[in-house]
């Protein structure tokens, strides 16, 4: 991050549910990733349910403890589309899904996710996919148990390095830019609306 960027951060309220979307949704806000994780506290829930009603992206509680909940913010269209790809399909068969329609499988996930939260155990690597990472890094992230990648950023690297770095440093911009946005006065909201719109036009 820029040090002036950096700068700008230090005078924002990082409580505020408007920062925290910055800082950790760039990325899939301003079009260019299919999802990212808010970790949130349980009283911003209702917040962001609020700033993201009729926009083009959704979100589904993925667990909720004591005091933070964790969300997936994604862009719907988008990840049914990544999802219907039969080598995403045939990975996340091989990791016991059986259903591929969104809500199923996004149901069948939160399980698995809170039991491993809540108990431990085996990771539900699936969670790569429904983050859009590109399926060779989630297939090198497991088959090597997290170890031996070439670079991290959004995510470990495995492969096509020099296509990812410049991935993680459009997405790096991306939150500086809505940082500094939002410095400036400007609402999530008021971003989201814009995007949807160019990402409309650019259709027709």
């Amino acid at each position: 991050m820029r040090e002036e960027v950096f700068e700008l951060v230090k005078g924002l309220d990082l409580k505020d549910i408007e920062t925290q979307l910055a800082m950790q949704c760039a990325p899939v806000i301003m079009g260019l990733k299919i999802s990212n994780l808010l970790i949130i506290p349980n009283e911003n829930t209702d917040k962001v349910r609020k700033i993201l009603e009729g926009s083009n992206l959704s979100s589904r509680i993925l667990f909720v403890q004591k005091e933070k909940t964790i969300l997936l913010v994604y862009r719907e269209d988008c990840l049914i589309k990544y999802l219907s790809q039969n080598k995403i399909k045939e990975l996340l068969w091989q990791l016991g899904y059986r259903e591929f329609e969104l809500e199923k499988l996004l149901s069948v996930f939160s399980g698995r996710y809170i039991r491993y939260c809540r108990y431990g155990g085996n990771f539900p690597h699936e969670m790569g996919v429904l983050l859009g990472y590109p399926i060779e890094d989630v297939i090198g992230f497991m088959e090597n148990e997290g170890k031996n990648f070439l670079y991290t950023g959004y995510w470990k690297v495995y492969a096509n390095i020099g296509e990812k770095i410049h991935l993680f440093q459009e997405f790096e911009s991306a939150k500086e830019t809505l940082i500094q946005l939002v410095a400036m006065g400007v609402s999530i909201m008021e971003v989201i609306q814009k995007e949807g719109k160019e990402r409309y036009q650019k259709k027709q």
